[in-house]
Formats: C-alpha cells, structure tokens, sequence
C-alpha cells in the first residue's frame, strides 16, 4: 500500500485546488461534491447552513484518491473509496473529533464507512435511502404527452418554488429546516427551474438544473403535487429539463432517483437515462456525546 495521508481544511479554495483535477475526473460519481462546492464558491460558505462547511482529501504518493466534504447540518459526503480507504478515513475524522451525524456515498463506501464509524464509536449506522444515479443516453419524449407547455421559471413565480421545494422535501422525510428560499433564490439565478404549465398557464409540475460544473448538470429536484401526479407533468418537465441542459454544454446530464420508487426509475428510463451507480444514506445513532448527532436535512 503506497503512502497514505488524509488533509482536513476549512478552505474551500484550497480544497478545490489541490482536489480539483481529482473531481474533475469522474463528474457524473463525483457531481455532488461538484455542485455543492460550486454552491459554496457562488453563495457563500453558509450556502447550506449555519456553521462552516469542513473538506478533506486523501493523497497517495502526490495524487488525490479520495474526497469529502460536510456542510453542517448535513451529513458527510465521500467519493468512492476502498475499503483500506475507508478505514483510514475513519481513523483520520476519530482522530479530529469530527461530528458525523450519518454518511452519503457510493453505496459501497457508505456501507463500509458505516461499519469503520461503529467499530470505532459505537455509533449505530440506520439505512435511510438507496439511490441509484443515472446519466442520459438518448433523449427519448414520452407519449402520449401531457396537455400544456413548459416554461423556465422566473422571480414572479419564487413563492411557488419556495412552497414547492418545501413540499417535495417533507414527501421525502427531509426536514423543513433546509433552506428553500436560498435554493429557489439560487435556482432563479441561472433560470434553474422548469414549470410545466396546464393550457390555462396553472404550474402543474417542476424540475430543476443544477448549474454546469466540470461538464456535467443534474437535474434535481423534480416535484408534482400529489393531486396532480399520474398524468405525465413530472415527465414531460423532466424532459425540457433535460433538452434544456444539453443545449447549455453538459456533456453528462444526471439524476438520482429514490430505489425506493419503482415509478419514477421506470419513468426516467424511459425518458433515455441509464444506470451509473448505485449510493446509500446511512444515519448514525448512539453515538457519545462528543459526537452527538445533529439535525440530517437534504440540500
């Protein structure tokens, strides 16, 4: 095994610096950190939270292997790592004292660091959601389409957003602490929101883009209210979004569904989205109270 040292920083610069080529590499497994150091770098270190954002990176014989970064209150993030990686990781966030209230990743580095986090603090890691991240191959229009049109969403339309985010984060188990007026405030920035419109002009459904980092967008959140789901808005938005992203220079335009609903990974292949990976959210309970958990929110 060649020489193994992990770097803990505050700076995002320097993080990004010396992590960036390493990222670079593999956008679509590596989109998060993309997209949320991208957030920190255009809205500010408190993009996501109250408290300073934290990053890491692994270096072996002077080339990053791994990276990871949490926004508190969120949980840690991880590129995919081996399990020997895995390990050391723990050891190395042990080591600083971190505050590790659950872990997203690959779903093999989340299972592995799971199991390296209890070992060493007796934490007990509780499945939350299995994800699987698909990336577009070709784009396909579902038939029949829904009646009405799409639009991109604009400043008259923010209250909208900021309602919906709300609701698609509470249908997915999320806190409400996640701050949907700077998502939807950061979303309008860079006309991120697609509304599909019913002939009357009524918003029936929405998805959003996330900006174009490293060559790859994903596209996130998609949300229909529950009394108008079943007639294909979710579908047919996710689609405009997904013309609207190629047509911006994304070379990889990508998602991640919930495994836990066959309909929408259903609907998105049909769409023209292929299977990347397979990722896993763990929570950690029981931890001691140096490491007490705080509150798991999306972002």
């Amino acid at each position: 095994m060649p020489p193994t040292a992990w770097h803990s920083t505050d700076d995002l610069e320097e993080f990004l610096t010396r992590a960036g080529d390493f990222l670079h590499s593999r956008p679509d497994l590596h989109t998060v950190l993309l997209t949320v150091t991208e957030g920190l770098r255009t809205r500010g270190l408190r993009a996501y939270g109250d408290e300073a954002p934290f990053f890491g990176l692994l270096e072996e014989d002077g080339s990053v292997r791994g990276a990871y970064f949490r926004t508190p209150p969120h949980r840690l993030y991880l590129t995919p790592l081996t399990a020997a990686r895995v390990d050391s990781l723990a050891a190395h966030l042990e080591a600083l004292g971190r505050v590790v209230p659950g872990v997203g990743a690959e779903a093999g580095t989340a299972a592995g660091f799971a199991g390296a986090w209890r070992r060493r603090t007796g934490a007990t890691p509780v499945p939350y959601r299995r994800q699987r991240l698909y990336r577009l191959g070709a784009l396909t229009v579902p038939r029949p389409a829904p009646e009405g049109r799409p639009r991109i969403a604009g400043t008259r339309d923010r209250d909208l957003l900021v309602r919906w985010f709300g609701e698609f984060n509470r249908d997915v188990g999320e806190s409400e602490g996640v701050r949907a007026e700077s998502w939807a405030d950061a979303r309008l920035a860079h006309d991120g929101v697609t509304l599909w419109e019913a002939p009357d002009g009524t918003p029936v459904s929405m998805a959003g883009l996330t900006p174009l980092v490293a060559g790859q967008i994903r596209v996130a959140p998609v949300y229909t209210p529950a009394p108008l789901r079943g007639r294909g808005y979710a579908g047919a938005a996710t689609t405009e979004v997904s013309r609207i992203a190629r047509e911006r220079g994304a070379d990889q335009v990508l998602l991640f569904t919930d495994l836990a609903n066959p309909t929408s990974n259903a609907l998105y292949r049909r769409i023209g989205y292929r299977p990347v990976a397979d990722f896993a959210v763990y929570d950690f309970q029981g931890q001691s109270s140096s490491r007490a958990q705080s509150p798991s929110v999306r972002r």
